[in-house]
């Protein structure tokens, strides 16, 4: 059964030709991502297609779920509590988009665009102060509080528009899955590495063991070394070995068994793909609200798992820049080269 139809039956005959051409692009692009030499196991997209329709199902309701494109400027800044959330001053948030080079290299890309979309990834730090509140009735300058900040800033993914973005983002996302695959197919490799050393060791061990028994045991009578016992001990440790390294493959049983891991990735990536939300009310000092009594204003924060050792997490919010808000190139070295002294 080819895949267009395949993807027809399961859909119940509803799915048209563009449903069976992405399932069948992203195949392509996890396994080019991967391993392009699983293309040489037979009927990988057949294997592969379900699962990859379940991520793409994932990720794009993922993306679904993200706000629109909030404006990153100065006028922003005062008016969107969010902006104002994420950087301490307009001037910070100039300063963090003029200093990102992905995003000049974007417009260098696109002279005719007169604004780009992009990810605003942060670093999202919450801490215990001290500071003023109301204790009942009683102002304190000690009232125990908790803070959030944001720093890091970090403008890598750039769109022309709002679906051109979500559709790099799409790709990428799924180009993580591929990459976990690959990470669970590398831990089997290193096992297998393992088990061959292992082998290798106990091997020598037994010939050692054995030539001890026959030489010095025979010869003296001296009760010494390793045993029948432990030397069927190690036998069986050998054939367990062995079996082991079996059931791992090797030539085309091991890029079976590659192709397979990455489809068990792909066919839960919900337990690959961290992304989750974090609410929150703030004051405009970025100080949490902890009853209905204090002042805040309901936030809901996007925060993603950077996988990594160790991994991170991020928040990130998709926003739109203009061109004519980027700070002269001249304008940022000089207050990066201030910062320094």
């Amino acid at each position: 059964m080819g895949l267009r139809a395949w993807w027809k039956r399961i859909a119940g005959g509803s799915a048209d030709a563009g449903d069976a051409e992405g399932v069948e692009d992203a195949v392509e692009r996890v396994v080019q991502v991967a391993n392009p030499r699983l293309r040489l196991v037979r009927r990988y997209r057949a294997r592969l297609a379900p699962a990859v329709a379940v991520s793409l199902a994932h990720v794009r309701s993922q993306i679904a779920a993200i706000p629109a494109a909030r404006e990153a400027s100065a006028a922003s800044w005062a008016a969107d509590p969010y902006m104002h959330a994420f950087f301490a001053t307009a001037g910070d948030l100039a300063r963090a988009f003029g200093r990102a080079p992905e995003l000049r290299a974007h417009f260098e890309r696109n002279p005719d665009t007169r604004e780009a979309c992009a990810i605003l990834s942060m670093a999202m730090t919450e801490r215990r102060i001290l500071g003023m509140g109301l204790d009942g009735t009683t102002v304190r300058s000690d009232v125990a509080q908790t803070s959030v900040s944001f720093g890091d800033y970090r403008i890598r993914l750039c769109g022309r528009t709002e679906m051109e973005l979500k559709a790099e983002i799409e790709r990428r996302l799924l180009e993580q899955l591929a990459l976990a695959g690959l990470a669970r197919a590398a831990e089997d490799q290193a096992r297998r590495t393992e088990l061959e050393q292992e082998r290798a060791l106990l091997k020598t061990r037994l010939r050692l063991l054995e030539r001890q028994g026959v030489g010095m045991r025979a010869t003296v009578g001296v009760e010494e070394g390793a045993g029948p016992a432990e030397q069927a001990h190690l036998a069986s440790q050998l054939d367990e070995n062995a079996r082991e390294l079996e059931g791992l493959g090797g030539g085309a049983q091991l890029l079976d068994s590659e192709l397979e891991r990455l489809r068990q990735v792909l066919a839960e990536p919900a337990q690959h793909l961290y992304v989750t939300t974090k609410a929150l009310r703030l004051n405009r000092m970025n100080i949490v609200a902890e009853n209905a009594m204090q002042d805040g204003v309901p936030f809901e924060f996007h925060v993603a798992r950077i996988p990594g050792d160790p991994p991170q997490d991020r928040a990130f919010a998709l926003v739109r820049f203009a061109r004519a808000d980027l700070l002269p190139a001249d304008q940022v070295v000089e207050e990066a080269a201030r910062l320094l002294m």
